[in-house]
């Protein structure tokens, strides 16, 4: 995984890694916006971005509130900041909830293909998020 990472990664221009970081913050921000959670600043130290992968953002808001916003090539979702300490321990605690979340999914015995489709979709992204949650390299120094 990591070696396929290194090479997506190097395969981008210093400025086709930055639009992707600035469109990936405009999804997290718009994403909250649509749950009625207004971002006032991002704690960009503690954010974690894997371009062209995956972006993990600590967003704190005006009333003084902070969350967890994942996004990137992969359902865009939040978490309040007391779920995990670090962008890390984030990414662990989304893929957890993903795959319990296709586990209700298929519990439920959704005949609808979109509902099959998307845990389908959640189970490789948890596998997929669990890997850089594993992986050491890719958190040295945090």
């Amino acid at each position: 995984m990591s070696e396929q990472l290194t090479q997506q990664t190097n395969e981008l221009t210093d400025e086709q890694r930055a639009a992707w970081v600035r469109t990936q913050f405009q999804k997290a921000n718009e994403y909250l916006a649509t749950k009625g959670i207004i971002p006032d600043n991002v704690a960009v130290s503690e954010s974690r971005y894997l371009p062209p992968l995956v972006a993990i953002w600590k967003l704190n808001t005006r009333d003084a509130k902070s969350f967890w916003v994942i996004s990137g090539d992969l359902p865009t979702d939040h978490m309040p900041l007391s779920a995990a300490p670090n962008a890390r321990e984030a990414m662990r605690s989304f893929a957890l909830h993903w795959q319990l979340k296709a586990e209700q999914i298929a519990q439920a015995g959704f005949s609808d293909q979109t509902q099959v489709d998307f845990a389908n979709l959640l189970v490789k992204r948890a596998e997929g998020l669990y890997d850089l949650f594993d992986n050491e390299q890719l958190w040295q120094g945090q």
